[in-house]
């Protein structure tokens, strides 16, 4: 392999081959998210979805008893949480618990990696959720964090697949060049693919595809909160890169949705804030 597009194609030809382990995301989450964006969620469905997966519950507990949230008594069970932190909340960590455990390898460098993604998912996250508060989006706080969080989920793909291939071929010439080349081209295609595969709501599928688009859907604001959430993870260097020359209330999207330079500062200020629940 000599260059990045023969190292795409070996990537994609072992994809096709169907060698690959996908990666299995929790039933249980997903049951929650659909129970939590319903008008009026049952909190007992919810409370009995959580307590019957024990390794998810008790790392939701865990984290819900974080410096993030400032307890002053411990959360002991998973009724305490809901009713301390609300559904909606507990929902969020359970998807950050169910995604989180898919960030991981063990191949070192794959890992630093990984926890970039990692806190470049969770940032974005945090940062959709915090834009459909501000902009008054009152349905699409429901999908934001879910939106988020998954967005960027085909460079994680990607590099599953890369560190699968490694396993099989300790030889295969990877560099930091050829893996940053790969994630970018192939994420969007990939990662829908995989939402689909894990059949997810088709909405959440297309801002996967969609949200690097030049031609993206400019009625579908829940992919321009996502758009510009990433932008400002881009810039605060929150991810694999950083782009500290970008100016955000220049941007398409920040029109769209009418914010202001305070409102924009705000929100990297929040961003800032996000490592201590990624970490």
């Amino acid at each position: 392999m000599h260059n990045s597009t023969s190292f795409l194609d070996v990537i994609n030809q072992y994809i096709a081959s169907g060698n690959i382990v996908l990666p299995v995301f929790s039933s249980a989450a997903l049951r929650i998210q659909q129970e939590l964006v319903k008008k009026e969620p049952d909190m007992k469905a919810v409370e009995g979805i959580l307590s019957g997966d024990q390794s998810l519950s008790s790392q939701v507990l865990q984290m819900a008893n974080s410096a993030f949230y400032h307890g002053l008594i411990e959360i002991l069970t998973v009724r305490a949480a809901i009713v301390r932190l609300g559904m909606q909340e507990v929902g969020r960590l359970v998807l950050l618990v169910a995604s989180r455990n898919q960030f991981r390898s063990k191949d070192k460098d794959f890992n630093v990696l990984m926890k970039q993604l990692w806190q470049h998912a969770v940032g974005c996250a945090l940062g959709v959720k915090w834009l459909a508060k501000r902009c008054k989006f009152d349905e699409l706080e429901k999908h934001a964090f879910f939106a988020g969080l998954f967005h960027d989920i085909g460079k994680l793909f990607v590099l599953m697949v890369v560190d699968q291939m490694k396993e099989k071929d300790k030889n295969l010439p990877i560099t930091q060049a050829l893996l940053t080349e790969s994630m970018a081209t192939l994420h969007a295609e990939q990662g829908y693919n995989l939402m689909r595969q894990w059949n997810m709501p088709e909405e959440y599928c297309i801002i996967t595809r969609d949200h690097h688009k030049k031609d993206y859907d400019s009625k579908n604001y829940l992919l321009i909160l996502v758009r510009l959430a990433d932008m400002t993870c881009l810039k605060l260097g929150i991810g694999l890169a950083k782009d500290d020359s970008l100016v955000l209330s220049a941007s398409e999207e920040a029109h769209q949705l009418n914010l202001t330079e305070i409102d924009l500062a705000e929100l990297e200020i929040v961003l800032e804030d996000t490592a201590i629940l990624a970490g």
